[in-house]
């Protein structure tokens, strides 16, 4: 170890003392057998800690590092795989043939893995690939879009955002199971990435309010040039479209407070600038500030109170609603607000 705690120095004062050469010589602990996962996953919080610090590392060196690091690959610890997807992230960006790694990162992809480790290598994996490289995944992160498991699926939306500025066609190509993830609903088709199955099967959605947050976040920048599939997408979950829901059925609802917070940025941009739509806007903002969440009335607030050329009568809701949160409420954050 480079460092120890003793009395006068605590841990923090011992990171902000460590040398880069030094723990470049100790991370050669990564290549020795059997493998240490306490004393490894220590010692790649302070490869990390480096980068994070801004210290620089020469081509040469991170590659060494990243390929010595891959290696702990080959240990099942939980926490010790947690460290190394951090870190092969962090030095993919100056690593060189980060693309060897593929093949661990797609195995721990396999439906048998951990959860843990599934999630964990969609997002290393999305860090590390080119544009090029998309297409031979496409497939599985089509699936693992509609996973029942929360952090399965908010990886896959998240990376799946990540790559959309690169990679715009293909994320594109993904809408339906983007909109099933944020509807909630089950996705028939044909066959699954994860095994055989027959016509008939059905790929269960997961409905936590987080992946809905984060699907709505996808669904806005694949839609974001399509002002009337914009229009439609708020119309749909405000409960003012008058056709079926977004995928079909019934109007779909919103269950995160986040992604109604969202929800109203989106209609502010769609419809403030057409006259016609401003009606419907003001009333939808007025019926955002009845929320029963403090963060979307707050939010449908601030925006009535941005809009141009609105009266004194259409702001009186939203002063009203300002003024009891600085008076009724205990909550500092919500006072600041």
């Amino acid at each position: 170890m480079s460092w120890k705690k003793d009395e006068d120095t605590d841990e923090l004062g011992a990171l902000m003392n460590l040398d880069q050469s030094v723990v470049m010589q100790e991370a050669r602990v990564f290549n020795e057998t059997p493998i240490r996962p306490r004393h490894s996953r220590l010692l790649l919080a302070k490869i990390i800690f480096l980068l994070y610090r801004g210290d620089k590392m020469s081509t040469t060196e991170a590659t060494d590092l990243f390929f010595s690091i891959t290696k702990l690959f080959q240990c099942k610890d939980m926490s010790l795989r947690q460290m190394v997807y951090l870190t092969i992230k962090e030095l993919s960006t100056v690593s060189e043939d980060v693309i060897m790694v593929t093949s661990s990162l797609m195995k721990d992809m396999q439906p048998k893995s951990e959860i843990t480790y599934r999630a964990n290598a969609i997002r290393a994996l999305c860090k590390i690939i080119d544009p090029s490289m998309l297409p031979g995944i496409e497939r599985f992160l089509k699936s693992a879009i509609v996973e029942k498991s929360p952090s399965i699926a908010s990886a896959a939306l998240v990376s799946s955002y990540h790559l959309f500025n690169d990679s715009k066609d293909a994320v594109r190509r993904w809408s339906n199971e983007v909109g099933e993830a944020l509807n909630g609903k089950s996705l028939s088709q044909g066959s699954s990435f994860f095994g055989g199955g027959s016509s008939s099967q059905t790929q269960v959605v997961s409905n936590s309010k987080i992946v809905q947050y984060h699907a709505l976040g996808l669904m806005y920048a694949i839609r974001q040039h399509d002002r009337m599939a914009v229009l439609k997408l708020v119309q749909s979950f405000s409960g003012q479209s008058k056709s079926s829901g977004w995928m079909g059925g019934s109007n779909p609802s919103l269950r995160s407070d986040m992604a109604q917070v969202m929800l109203i940025r989106y209609a502010v941009r769609v419809m403030e600038n057409d006259s016609s739509l401003l009606p419907q806007l003001y009333t939808l903002l007025e019926e955002w500030m009845r929320h029963r969440s403090d963060m979307v009335s707050i939010e449908a607030a601030r925006a009535m109170c941005q809009l141009k050329d609105v009266s004194a009568k259409q702001l009186t809701p939203a002063v009203n609603v300002l003024q009891q949160a600085l008076s009724a409420s205990q909550k500092p954050t919500l006072r600041f607000a």
